[in-house]
């Protein structure tokens, strides 16, 4: 038998947690009762819960763990539950199936830790705290973004990082697939994407350039299948989270550029890969060629994420190549813009409009606070004013500031921390302490924030390993706050948080010692900062 559960501390921490003294036991012999709709959920109970756990959890009309949907429970929205856990039975009730999935994501962390691991011999029985739990996050969007186009990741890790992502009932995986260094979708209409587009060779200038430049010092590859996509998207789904995917454009896109060098402001110009880190300074034309590329991709795209929201990245696009190209000086002189760096709205406009005709929404970066047009919803980052500016104007925004989200910088300044990107740290308390909509804001501003997600750049993350070593325990810190709002407690979270390693421990995740650095209650650094380079 397993030695007895400890108080319930629960991450992140629900609305509302009564203790109702005593514990329920799950064994061999527990059955699962799934009323009508909740059957797919009973199967992820199955799968996240028994059988790491040694349970069958079979079905039958008399089972005393209850999984229903109830509309009654309308005003817990889309991912409310409610969870009752007494002596004698289980209870997990929601008004929509996504609800289920969140509440079964609760029901692991009441067990053992040791019931994660599935390393449990033979099965026997395992013990629960009795609890009445009503639970709602406090917004819609609660995400991490991973780039995977640096550092490609074999999708068996992908679904890995979704199977993290949901038990710390994150929503949201936005998937950065192409960028100066490498795009991973194949796209049909235009394969040299990936036969080319795909394999960075190694820099010749070693891992610093003489103007203090980062290289990539190892030759990369790597792109997955339409079905390995879609596979993915089907296990998100299973778990309640939405895959988003992100194509750069108009910047951001050498990798496309060598493949296909007609799409760029020089068409005889033939690129590489790009093995350095930063900004690249080529940018697709302006020619209606690109366009269609655009639209053929994005179809395509949109036929394997079922995602309301596409991303088309849209930042950091210098405009150096339109100013010297007398096609794009043309083309602004035509549409009557003051110059060629106006093309940027313009473009990002006809692509917004070519996704909004398509039934979708348009998702971008903003970087300066005010270049997208008003049908984007928008991801602020660069500076911490832009979200509530983005908010007046009329966006939906997704507040993602750098100094408080960006898991590529370090955690501390422990000269043991491995490189990471250059800047000064963002510790745990910081990505806590972050509110992507402060409660000083007018209601109708605060309303128009969809939420809040991490960001991950791998130029300094190679692998899983390194992955995970960054994001946690930070992850589990923007999860907790993204989830309960306002109801953010520094002290509470860091004891929850103790409790939580243990679940680390046993999904075998490496993450940054709670050292009492880590757990300083004072911000070493300060969400205004500045950094050499912000944003990959």
């Amino acid at each position: 038998m397993p030695a007895p559960h400890p108080a319930p501390s629960l991450l992140p921490h629900p609305g509302k947690l009564s203790s109702l003294g005593g514990r329920l036991t799950l064994d061999r012999e527990t059955t699962v009762r799934a009323l009508p709709g909740a059957e797919q959920a009973a199967d992820l109970l199955r799968t996240l819960v028994g059988h790491p756990a040694g349970l069958p959890l079979t079905p039958s009309p008399d089972g005393r763990v209850v999984l229903a949907l109830d509309d009654r429970l309308g005003g817990l929205g889309e991912e409310g539950y409610g969870l009752t856990v007494a002596p004698q039975a289980l209870q997990l009730r929601a008004a929509h199936r996504t609800g289920l999935l969140r509440g079964i994501q609760t029901i692991r962390q009441l067990l053992p830790a040791e019931a994660l691991s599935g390393r449990v011999a033979g099965g026997g029985s395992w013990e629960l705290p009795c609890v009445e739990i009503t639970d709602v996050p406090d917004r819609p969007w609660r995400g991490a973004m991973l780039d995977v186009a640096r550092r490609f990741q074999p999708i068996g890790y992908l679904h890995r990082y979704v199977d993290l992502l949901a038990l710390h009932k994150l929503n949201v995986l936005h998937l950065h697939l192409t960028d100066d260094q490498g795009w991973r979708m194949p796209v049909d209409a235009y394969p040299r994407l990936t036969s080319v587009g795909s394999r960075r060779a190694r820099s010749q200038k070693g891992p610093t350039g003489p103007d203090g430049a980062h290289f990539d010092a190892v030759a990369h590859e790597g792109h997955y299948t339409k079905a390995e996509l879609r596979g993915l998207v089907r296990y998100a789904a299973e778990r309640g989270i939405t895959v988003v995917p992100e194509i750069e454009m108009p910047g951001h896109v050498r990798s496309a550029l060598a493949a296909y060098p007609e799409l760029g402001n020089h068409p005889g110009r033939q690129l590489d890969v790009w093995t350095r880190w930063g900004v690249c300074d080529t940018t697709l034309g302006v020619h209606e060629g690109v366009f269609d590329f655009c639209r053929a991709v994005l179809e395509e795209v949109m036929d394997v994420f079922p995602s309301p929201y596409i991303h088309i990245g849209g930042e950091e696009c210098p405009t150096t190549e339109w100013e010297d190209s007398p096609a794009a000086r043309e083309r602004a002189a035509a549409l009557g813009l003051a110059g060629p760096a106006d093309l940027h709205g313009w473009f990002m406009g006809r692509i917004g409009a070519f996704l909004v005709e398509r039934g979708r929404i348009p998702l971008g970066w903003v970087e300066y606070g005010a270049e997208l047009p008003p049908e984007f919803t928008v991801m602020t980052w660069r500076d911490g004013t832009h979200a509530r500016a983005a908010a007046r104007r009329g966006h939906q925004v997704i507040a993602a500031h750098h100094r408080a989200t960006y898991l590529d910088y370090a955690q501390s300044t422990d000269p043991s921390e491995p490189v990471a990107q250059p800047g000064a740290p963002v510790p745990l308390h910081t990505v806590h302490g972050y509110e992507p909509a402060p409660h000083d804001w007018p209601e109708e501003e605060r309303a128009r924030v969809l939420g809040t997600q991490v960001q991950l750049w791998t130029e300094y993350a190679r692998t899983p390993k390194e992955i995970e070593y960054l994001s946690f325990p930070r992850l589990c810190a923007l999860a907790d706050r993204s989830w309960s709002g306002g109801r953010g407690d520094w002290p509470g979270f860091v004891e929850r948080l103790r409790h939580h390693t243990a679940r680390l421990d046993a999904l075998g995740v490496p993450y940054r010692p709670l050292d009492a650095r880590s757990l300083a209650t004072a911000v070493s650094a300060s969400p205004s900062a500045g950094t050499a380079r912000l944003h990959p």
